[in-house]
């Protein structure tokens, strides 16, 4: 076994194989950049080498840096983790020159899958099914669309190199063809360095599902079932599940045996995943190979039981594998929620900043036999970087069936706390009570079908206000109680708490009479309609459970205005409680509009200028490209929302942009 490994490799997933690595008894060195510095993988390992400034460019993915660490260190074995060089064959053969061991298949295998083009090949070959499509390199604008039209849209335009959702785009015609060539090509250039592109006929009602397999270098290779990852935006996977709600065991079998054929075909050890596009019939087609350890492989462990890390650690070893495919068992389900830094409500575009509050909740398996799974790498008062992807955790929960791993999930997000950046926890939390996605009846477009006007958030329903209502009017009796304490000692006639209250939350407004009688705090509603809250709550928690008409709900609320804000299951809203004279007044209160900026281009995000489209003086029309913001490694088009005139361009190519500055003006 080894005795120092190397993690070439940042974030979540650095601290995910550390952990491994400790129960092993392996000795762990962290790389980090300028960025990284007080990063957690670099507090975790037993020893850190700097590597250069924070573009990954010119630090995580230079050979020479690494090489250069191993050296430094006396590492004899490297895990790549997955970005970066996890599927680069070139550093793979330096590691082998360098007589220091790859946690990952062979550089032939790399190579060979590395290439959409020719795995596609190796793939028909192998007897695996295949999508329709142009295999050959695409080199201009025009023979994309030509290609395209060809082929009949639509198409996925792809990058022949790389994954996890950059240099793809969709397109529907002619025109989108040829700028998502465009789009492509830059971004795969930015990405990995390598800008050719490829188009293959999009699957329509398509399901991304997966197969993890897992060989040895004695020729055992098995396949550890799948995962379902359907629920994606712009390429990237959000929610990820196993086993998939869709598939039966014979289609199971079938994508299995084919995922193994190929890892065979290539020579294939140490963990691998044949991802597959499956259409409403169980009809499958092969996507691509990913030669590393996949984002969400916590899902594959929970129902499993196999730490892929591990297993990757010993076959890189040269042990054999301990398991035969008839030992592989699929318990019980696991689902997979990544947290991002994104705003939801500015259509999932990056956040960066520092995290004010971190507090995930407590993993391990709960009373309920549920298992709570956090990787993450980040803390409390660490900073979220525009230089890397925008991952902050990959929550998991496992339970006997999909509902309770979806149940275990909602209360899960519930007690998560973040603060000081945008995040999708809303999001993620909505969906978990979506009755689309509890049946399982999805697909890769479901979020841009269940959102097509971007997330919003989440309008409460009328039971779900009411219990709401009744947790403002608790927390808000007993913060009055609380203040009369206070004040009482230094009075010498406190004041009396009153008992009517209003709770005005968003188009809900209750009339309520809050009270306490022993240990029991009564919220009334009127006509016999009271509810009981009960909650260990106290004034200043930002977040805490209150058992509400024996039903257990965890909120975040703050105080804000004359109440609360309170966050739950998507839910963000602010619920005023005023006496019923004061809430009386405040309807005659004017509403303030918010400020007219229809005639600016503002930078959704903070980000780097890529490129300005337009100049002063030019004429632009609804859908226009005006200018490209590229953004922990996405490139993102901003487009005209209505006709006009530029009148002034603000911003220059190269320019790095806070969210809301002006990028140009219109007459």
């Amino acid at each position: 076994m080894f005795k120092k490994m190397l993690i070439a490799n940042r974030g979540e997933i650095a601290c995910r194989v550390i952990k491994t690595a400790r129960k092993l008894g392996i000795a762990t060195v962290a790389v980090y950049s300028d960025a990284d510095r007080d990063a957690l993988h670099v507090r975790m390992a037993d020893e850190a080498v700097h590597i250069g400034p924070a573009p990954s460019s010119q630090s995580y993915i230079v050979i020479d840096k690494i090489i250069a660490a191993i050296r430094q260190t006396g590492a004899d074995a490297v895990h790549p983790g997955y970005g970066f060089l996890s599927e680069n064959a070139h550093f793979a053969e330096a590691l082998k020159a360098e007589n220091v061991a790859f946690i990952g298949p062979p550089p032939a295998a790399i190579k060979a899958m590395g290439d959409k083009i020719t795995s596609k090949k190796i793939a028909a070959a192998a007897g695996v099914n295949t999508v329709p499509g142009h295999m050959g390199l695409i080199e201009s604008p025009d023979e994309a669309a030509r290609i395209s039209a060809e082929i009949g849209y639509p198409v996925m335009i792809k990058a022949s190199a790389g994954g996890g959702g950059k240099g793809m785009r969709i397109a529907w015609n002619d025109a989108e063809a040829r700028e998502g060539y465009q789009s492509s090509k830059n971004e795969a250039k930015s990405s990995f360095g390598d800008d050719r592109i490829f188009i293959e006929k999009f699957v329509t009602e398509p399901r991304h599902i997966e197969i993890q397999v897992l060989g040895d270098q004695h020729g055992n290779i098995l396949y550890l079932g799948e995962r379902e990852c359907s629920i994606q935006r712009r390429n990237q996977k959000v929610i990820e599940e196993a086993p998939s709600p869709f598939l039966d065991d014979a289609t199971r079998k079938a994508m299995g045996e084919q995922a193994v054929a190929l890892a065979r075909e290539v020579g294939y050890f140490s963990a691998g995943t044949v991802e597959f596009i499956v259409d409403g019939k169980r009809n499958f087609y092969f996507l691509e190979m990913n030669t590393r350890l996949q984002v969400e492989h916590p899902v594959t462990e929970l129902i499993t039981g196999i730490d892929l890390v591990e297993q990757m650690i010993r076959v890189a070893a040269g042990e054999k594998l301990t398991l035969a495919q008839g030992d592989v068992r699929l318990n019980g389900w696991a689902i997979e929620s990544r947290l991002y830094a994104e705003d939801p409500y500015r259509n999932f575009l990056p956040s960066i900043g520092r995290l004010t509050r971190y507090r995930p909740p407590k993993e391990g398996r709960q009373a309920d036999g549920v298992i709570i799974r956090n990787d993450t790498g980040v803390f409390e008062g660490g900073e979220i970087s525009m230089y890397y992807d925008p991952m902050i955790a990959k929550l998991c929960t496992w339970a006997p069936d999909r509902l309770a791993a979806i149940d275990a999930m909602g209360k899960a997000l519930d007690d998560f706390e973040v603060e000081g950046i945008g995040h999708n926890l809303p999001f993620l939390s909505a969906v978990m009570d979506q009755q689309r996605f509890r049946d399982g009846k999805l697909t890769t477009a479901y979020i841009a079908e269940e959102f097509p006007d971007g997330f919003a958030g989440v309008t409460p329903a009328a039971a779900q206000a009411k219990a709401l209502a009744a947790i403002v009017a608790f927390a808000n009796l007993r913060a009055q109680k609380r203040a009369v304490q206070i004040s009482g000692a230094l009075a010498n006639h406190p004041r009396a708490v009153g008992r009517d209250w209003v709770v005005t939350l968003g188009d809900h407004q209750f009339a309520v009479s809050a009270s306490v009688e022993g240990s029991r705090t009564l919220v009334d509603f009127g006509g016999c309609d009271a509810i009981e809250v009960h909650s260990d709550w106290l004034p200043g928690r930002q977040h805490a459970h209150f058992e509400v008409a024996d039903t257990s709900v965890g909120v975040k609320l703050q105080p804000a205005g004359s109440g609360y804000r309170l966050r739950w299951r998507g839910i963000d809203v602010v619920a005023n409680v005023r006496t019923p004279r004061a809430a009386e007044l405040a309807r005659l209160m004017p509403t303030k509009l918010p400020p007219d900026t229809t005639k600016m281009l503002l930078c959704p995000m903070p980000g780097i200028v890529t490129t300005i489209l337009v100049g002063e003086g030019d004429a632009v029309e609804v859908g226009q490209s005006l200018a490209t913001v590229e953004a922990m490694k996405m490139e993102n088009v901003l487009r005209a929302e209505r006709r006009g005139i530029v009148k002034k361009v603000a911003a220059v190519a190269g320019a790095s942009l806070a969210v809301d500055e002006l990028i140009m003006e219109f007459d």
